[in-house]
């Protein structure tokens, strides 16, 4: 079998966002003959813990290692799952980090990873590198490793570098380090995998050196197999229209104008409210309960806290409408969220709050949707409206399966394999 050496911060058994998309690709390479070894962090602090993504790992072609760095996390392994703080509290926090960062807090890991990393390439042959950003510090211990050991490197932005939603520059200088910094890297990297055109687009932008051919399109998935688990266990939530929102609230991604359309739906539909519940998965922040509270809205929501994958498609499954929402955040248009395309798999219908961008595009392609910007509450009141009455003459929208089978993990990691080879066999 071929082998690539992958280095992941995000990886199981942590949980939350970033860590499907690695952990998929890793899962199915060796169906295509790559057999990855991962380097990832080893025991430490963090919000969320998902001990059943390992099962994922059980392949004999795959091997982790795991290794810790000195960053925060690290430090605070003993403590194992933390609580989520509250988001200005993350705000503060994130604040701090970025002065004395760059081009993020996980330099102190990446550091480690280069150690591990070069003492693995000089044992055996690996044929290709490939790194997941963020974190990029992560990226720039890969490209070092490719440059030293001349082996090919494949870089995959889930967002982007310079101009991400969540950076924040606190002078002229950091702004200028970051984008060098992603410069330099990007020249001497052999392939760029972008979760969609918008992110290409910009980054093709602020680096005018970047070419079609360097660049390689492969959006989030769903797993169909995490489905067929999922689905066997199913049972309906409520006799009445369940909507759910899988996820967390933070930044520009917040539950605020949902909740001022639904109470709009209690002053004037009451009969419709009435027949409506709103489940949350995952963490709900002491702000966002205050919001619920409110509008006085505690008697129609039921949250479930932190859930297994598993057993939150099980709910995502169960349910009737599925909520996603998106903020007008910089560059919001270049987001792609995982959760989205999970629910592709689902076939829900889903009730989409977000900007023009790379999301709303596919959630247009996949017809079973009811689309409004994020912060416009009559169109969101009048889409649950809408949904409601849908749910209740039994007239759903369905989705194109053709457009849905496009977001299957095995066969995004396919495609990804098929790159490999392919680089391999030009160069």
């Amino acid at each position: 079998m071929y082998k690539v050496l992958i280095f992941s911060y995000y990886f199981p058994p942590k949980g939350l966002s970033g860590v499907q998309r690695t952990t998929k690709f890793v899962k199915y390479l060796p169906e295509f003959n790559w057999s990855p070894t991962v380097i990832t962090t080893g025991d430490i602090a963090y919000f969320a813990h998902d001990y059943s993504l390992l099962e994922d790992l059980k392949n004999e072609n795959i091997r982790v290692v795991r290794v810790n760095g000195k960053e925060i996390n690290s430090i605070l392994k003993k403590k194992g799952t933390m609580k989520m703080p509250r988001e200005i509290f993350r705000k503060i926090y994130s604040y701090i980090n970025s002065w004395f960062y760059i081009p993020d807090n996980k330099k102190s890991w990446a550091n480690h990873a280069y150690k591990e990393a070069k003492k693995l390439c000089s044992e055996e042959k690996f044929d290709v590198i490939f790194v997941s950003g963020p974190p990029f510090s992560s990226v720039e211990a890969a490209r070092k490793i490719s440059e030293e050991f001349k082996i090919p490197l494949f870089v995959d932005y889930r967002d982007l570098w310079y101009g991400n939603q969540f950076a924040r520059y606190p002078t002229p200088y950091h702004r200028i380090k970051t984008k060098r910094g992603e410069d330099a890297t990007l020249r001497k990297v052999d392939k760029v995998v972008v979760t969609n055109r918008r992110l290409k687009e910009r980054m093709m932008k602020n680096y005018p050196f970047l070419t079609h051919q360097k660049m390689l399109i492969l959006p989030h998935g769903f797993d169909s197999e995490d489905l067929t688990l999922a689905k066997a266990g199913v049972t309906k939530l409520s006799k009445k229209m369940v909507i759910t929102y899988s996820g967390l609230f933070y930044e520009y991604i917040t539950p605020k104008y949902f909740l001022k359309a639904f109470k709009q739906i209690v002053k004037q539909h009451p009969e419709i409210a009435a027949n409506i519940e709103l489940h949350f998965i995952g963490f709900l922040r002491i702000e966002n309960r205050k919001l619920i509270r409110r509008y006085n809205l505690q008697n129609y929501v039921v949250e479930h806290n932190y859930m297994e994958h598993i057993e939150a498609l099980k709910k995502v499954l169960a349910s009737d409408l599925l909520w996603f929402m998106v903020g007008n955040g910089r560059n919001a248009d270049t987001i792609s969220s995982s959760k989205m395309y999970e629910y592709f798999g689902t076939k829900k219908p889903i009730l989409a709050c977000l900007p023009d961008g790379a999301l709303k595009t596919h959630l247009y392609d996949y017809e079973a949707s009811y689309i409004s910007d994020p912060y416009d509450v009559k169109m969101i009141r009048d889409n649950i409206i809408k949904a409601y009455n849908d749910f209740a003459s039994g007239k759903q929208p369905k989705p194109k399966d053709e457009f849905v089978a496009n977001f299957d993990r095995r066969t995004l990691t396919a495609q990804l394999a098929t790159e490999f080879q392919f680089f391999l066999k030009v160069h």
